[in-house]
C-alpha cells in the first residue's frame, strides 16, 4: 500500500502526462486541504472557491514542474495555492486608493454653514406659520410639507374645496410678507 505522499506524487506525475482520471483523483484527495489553505488566506468563501478552481488550473498546467523526492507533494500543492492567493491579495486595490477616491465623492448633506442657514430659515418659517390661525397653519403644513391634496385638506378641516384654496392662497401671501420683512 502506498503512503498518501507517494500516491499524490504519482497522481501529480500522471497529471503531468495529461491523465484526466489522475487529475480528478488528485482533486478528490487534496481539494479539501487546499480549500482550507485558500480560505484561511483570502477570508472570503466565494473568493476562495473561485481561487481554488484557478489553483487547480495551475496545477494541471504545471504538474510537470513538481520534482518527486525534492519535497512532499502536498507541500508543493500548498505552495501553489498559497502563492496564487498572495498574488490575488496583491492585485486587490490598496485600501488607501479607495479612501482617496471616496474623498472625491460629493457629499449631498449640507455643510455646517448651509445647516445653520437652513436652521435659521426653518425658525423664521415656523415663526411666520405661528402668526397664522391654527387651522390655516395646519392646512399649509398639510399641503406643502405632508403632501395632502386640496380635497383631503378640505375634508379634514370640514370646509368647502374653494374655501380651502382661498385659505392656502391667503396664507401663502401672509407667509411671503412675513418672511420678506
Amino acid at each position: 500500500m502506498n503512503s498518501p505522499g507517494t500516491e499524490i506524487s504519482e497522481l501529480l506525475a500522471r497529471t503531468a502526462l495529461r491523465d484526466r482520471a489522475a487529475f480528478r483523483t488528485l482533486y478528490g484527495r487534496t481539494s479539501a486541504k487546499l480549500f482550507g489553505v485558500v480560505l484561511r488566506i483570502l477570508r472570503d468563501r466565494s473568493e476562495a472557491e473561485e481561487a481554488l478552481q484557478e489553483v487547480y488550473v495551475k496545477i494541471w498546467q504545471r504538474a510537470d514542474r513538481y520534482v518527486a523526492g525534492s519535497y512532499s507533494p502536498i507541500s508543493w500543492l500548498v505552495a501553489v495555492a498559497r502563492n496564487h492567493c498572495l498574488d490575488r491579495l496583491r492585485a486587490r486595490k490598496p485600501l488607501a486608493d479607495e479612501l482617496d477616491a471616496a474623498l472625491e465623492v460629493a457629499d449631498k448633506a449640507p455643510d455646517p454653514e448651509q445647516s445653520a442657514v437652513a436652521g435659521s430659515e426653518r425658525s423664521r418659517i415656523e415663526t411666520c406659520l405661528g402668526a397664522l390661525d391654527a387651522d390655516k397653519a395646519d392646512a399649509v403644513r398639510g399641503a406643502y410639507l405632508d403632501g395632502y391634496s386640496y380635497d383631503e385638506l378640505a375634508e379634514r378641516h370640514s370646509v368647502p374645496l374653494n374655501t380651502m384654496r382661498t385659505w392656502l392662497r391667503r396664507s401663502l401671501l401672509k407667509l411671503r410678507e412675513c418672511l420678506s420683512a
